[in-house]
């Protein structure tokens, strides 16, 4: 980072700033909006589906932003989904004017949609400016937007129950919405036109994704990310039921949220230096997923355990989950991207592409099947057995991935697979990574090769 230009600090700092402020906004309301929303006769198959339709949103129209990047420019896309983020968050202020349930209902799926919409818009754009600002630091760049993604999930539902307390329903949305349209205004003035203004390159075909997909570490690894960000989308919606048993305030519930993320955010550089130097990604992989088991274990605690709802026991719990999530976060996009370069694939911007998007799209499938299923669950089973259920998919998944590990070896010999190296180098040079002469006939050319010409798949 000690060689960033003046140019290449602005950027970084006007998406560091941006993705704060979008975190929180978007995170806000998980504190109080379960208890608002069944005071206006809602369940919480229905609150959860609020909850959930924002990373199905996300999920759907990602693809649709990368395919007409070129044509509308990076740099509207990112301003215009900032703005719409920011406008949304404030008019769901003012749901708590409707006192029929459909009509909150209602708004509340068609507001959180469009603010999804803008989320994408903002974060498919934002990859595609700092790949062209950073050809030599993409993972160092969007490591530090992460962060400040990651405290403003942290921040986000704290300073919401915090004023939710202070001045009503209103008031957090208006004041924090303000807050992000105002990191609008300052992006459309300080970004970058030049590069910002780029069609962004090719991140892969539809031959590529697919062949991706045959490889069974990555299966693995979608499957390991899947059920962690369930658990996470699950927590969301259902947690703060769960505690009203300890008959905590909105400001301390929004502390409870505040655990898990904290953990993640402090112990995933560690669980990244790990990665890289000491522990394969599969390894770690397995063991956040068991800790995620131990934590779904003891945050109910599930039923048959001789244990009460208890705060030290649910903050000891969060605590584990944070850790667990972290390990698994970390290690599952490290651990594809030596799997895919391992296995034939190209060490380009095509290659980081692909896997940032399938890492993205499967984390996002996850934080909407999380909460949507877990409200259902809650309404049939209670929080309790809902987690047994999360834990026991966690659970299958870690024995899933120890018998890979048993049968294909943990992947010791990736961990020194070089990556990024080729991120600046020039077309005849990347070519060079390209030829595998010892392996099959494969005739795999570049990050945009057609289907016919796929790495081999061992």
């Amino acid at each position: 980072m000690s060689g960033y230009t003046k140019r290449q600090w602005v950027t970084l700092a006007v998406f560091s700033l941006a993705q704060l402020c979008n975190a929180i906004c978007v995170s806000l309301q998980a504190p109080f909006y379960p208890a608002e929303a069944e005071k206006k006769g809602a369940t919480a198959s229905q609150y959860g589906l609020v909850f959930g339709v924002f990373e199905l949103t996300v999920f759907l129209v990602s693809p649709i932003y990368g395919k007409y990047m070129s044509s509308w420019g990076p740099k509207f896309i990112n301003n215009a989904g900032i703005f719409t983020v920011s406008v949304m968050c404030i008019l769901f202020g003012f749901l708590d004017r409707m006192n029929d349930t459909s009509l909150f209902i209602g708004f509340s799926f068609a507001i959180r949609i469009v603010e999804a919409m803008g989320n994408a818009a903002f974060v498919t754009s934002a990859f595609s400016i700092i790949a062209k600002e950073f050809p030599k630091n993409v993972g160092s760049a969007f490591a530090t937007m992460e962060t400040f993604f990651g405290l403003g999930l942290i921040i986000g539902p704290t300073v919401g129950g915090a004023l939710y307390e202070l001045g009503g329903y209103t008031l957090p949305f208006v004041s924090l919405g303000g807050l992000l349209l105002g990191a609008a205004v300052m992006t459309s003035c300080l970004l970058p036109s030049t590069g910002a203004d780029a069609a962004p390159e090719a991140l892969g075909s539809r031959g590529q994704f697919l062949a991706a997909l045959k490889l069974p570490s990555i299966v693995l690894m979608c499957l390991a990310l899947l059920s962690s960000s369930i658990s996470i989308g699950f927590m969301q919606a259902t947690l703060e039921p769960h505690l009203r048993v300890l008959h905590l305030s909105p400001f301390k519930v929004g502390l409870m949220f505040v655990v898990s993320g904290s953990m993640y955010a402090l112990t995933a550089p560690c669980w990244g230096s790990l990665c890289d130097k000491v522990i394969p990604p599969r390894i770690i992989t397995t063991l956040g997923t068991v800790m995620v088991v131990i934590a779904f274990t003891f945050v109910g605690p599930m039923p048959f355990l001789p244990l009460e709802t208890t705060l030290p026991l649910c903050i000891g719990a969060l605590v584990v989950h944070g850790i667990g999530f972290g390990a698994v976060l970390v290690s599952t996009f490290s651990g594809c991207h030596r799997d895919v370069i391992a296995n034939g694939f190209p060490d380009d911007l095509g290659t980081y592409g692909l896997v940032s998007g399938i890492w993205t799209s499967t984390f996002a499938l996850g934080c909407f099947i999380g909460p949507s299923v877990g409200g259902v669950l809650m309404d049939l089973v209670g929080f309790k057995w809902a987690s047994v259920c999360i834990a026991a998919l966690h659970a299958l998944v870690a024995t899933a991935l120890g018998i890979f590990i048993c049968y294909k070896g943990s992947g010791r010999e990736m961990m020194h697979v070089s990556i990024h190296e080729s991120l600046s180098q020039t077309k005849e040079e990347r070519q060079s990574l390209l030829s595998h002469p010892d392996e099959c006939d494969s005739t795999y050319g570049s990050a945009g090769s057609s289907q016919e010409n796929l790495p081999c798949i061992p």
